[in-house]
C-alpha cells in the first residue's frame, strides 16, 4: 500500500473531497486525523465510519494557535505528520456592495489565511525530519475571473501562488507541496445548486460550458488526483496547479462579465 505507515492531516476531512481523501488514504494504510472545523461529533463519526487508522480532531483552521494545537496533538497521538492535506474551504458568492463584512472576512480567513495557518503549523516538523508532503486545495475559480465571486476567485489565485513560493521554500527542506484545482465537483458545498429548483439556472449555465457533458465530477475524482499528489509517485512533481475540470471552461454572458448567476445567502 503506498501509505502504510504514514500519518496524514486532512483538514475539511469530515465531508465532501475530504472525506473522501481521508477515506482513500486510510485504505491504502496511512493513519489519518479526519479534522472537522467546530464539531468533534462529526469528525469522530466520519473517522468511524473509515475505520482503520482514522481518528477525529476538530480545528478552526482561522485560528493559528489552533493549527499549532492540532499540529502537537496529531504528532502526539498518531506520530510525526508525513502529509498534509488542506482541504477545509467554504463557497458562496461576495457581490460588491452587497457583501456583509463578516462574510467576506470568514472566506478570506478560512480558504487563504487558514491554508497558510496549517502549512506554519505543519512544515517545520517536516523541515527538521527532511521529508514531507503538503497538498494545498485550490479551484479552478482560481484563474478565471468569476463575476460575484471575487474574493472566492482571489483566495484560491492566492492559494496557486502561495503553492509556488512555498515549493521554492521547502524544497530544500524535501518537502514535497502541490496544489489541486477542481472544477465543479459534486459536495456539500454546491448540493443547493444540484438540488433546488430555483438555482437550475445557475447549473443549466454551468452545465453548457463544460463540453464533456459531466457538469459534476464525484469527490473520488478529485481524491485520485490527490493521492497521487500525496505519493512517492509525485516526487517530481512539484507546485503545479493540478486541474480536473471535466473540460469546465470560462464562457462570456452576451453582456461580457462573465458573472455567474447571483445567489443571494444573507
Amino acid at each position: 500500500m503506498r501509505f502504510s505507515g504514514k500519518v496524514a492531516l486532512v483538514t475539511g476531512g469530515s465531508q465532501g473531497i475530504g472525506e473522501a481523501v481521508s477515506r482513500r488514504l486510510t485504505a491504502e494504510g496511512a493513519k489519518v486525523a479526519v479534522v472537522a472545523s467546530s464539531s468533534l461529533d462529526k469528525a469522530k463519526k466520519s473517522a468511524d465510519g473509515i475505520g482503520g487508522g482514522a481518528r477525529g480532531y476538530v480545528c478552526d483552521v482561522r485560528d493559528a494557535d489552533a493549527a499549532h494545537k492540532i499540529a502537537a496533538d496529531v504528532n502526539r497521538d498518531l506520530g510525526d505528520i508525513d502529509i498534509l492535506v488542506n482541504a477545509a474551504g467554504v463557497f458562496y458568492p461576495t457581490a460588491v456592495g452587497d457583501t456583509p463584512r463578516d462574510q467576506s472576512d470568514k472566506l478570506i480567513d478560512i480558504n487563504l489565511k487558514g491554508t497558510w495557518h496549517m502549512v506554519n503549523a505543519v512544515a517545520p516538523g517536516m523541515k527538521d525530519r527532511k521529508a514531507g508532503k503538503i497538498v494545498n486545495f485550490s479551484s479552478v475559480a482560481g484563474v478565471m475571473g468569476l463575476g460575484n465571486y471575487a474574493l472566492y476567485c482571489a483566495t484560491k489565485a492566492g492559494i496557486i501562488m502561495m503553492t509556488r513560493a512555498l515549493a521554492n521554500e521547502l524544497a530544500p527542506h524535501g518537502i514535497n507541496i502541490n496544489c489541486v484545482a477542481p472544477g465543479n465537483t459534486a459536495s456539500p458545498l454546491n448540493e443547493d445548486i444540484r438540488t433546488k429548483a430555483e438555482l437550475k439556472p445557475f447549473l443549466d449555465f454551468m452545465a453548457a460550458r463544460t463540453p464533456s457533458g459531466n457538469t459534476y465530477s464525484s469527490v473520488d475524482d478529485i481524491a485520485n488526483v490527490v493521492l497521487f499528489v500525496a505519493s512517492a509517485d509525485a516526487a517530481r512533481c512539484t507546485a503545479p496547479a493540478c486541474s480536473p475540470t471535466k473540460a469546465f471552461r470560462r464562457a462570456h454572458k452576451a453582456d461580457g462579465r462573465g458573472s455567474w448567476p447571483w445567489r443571494k445567502r444573507w
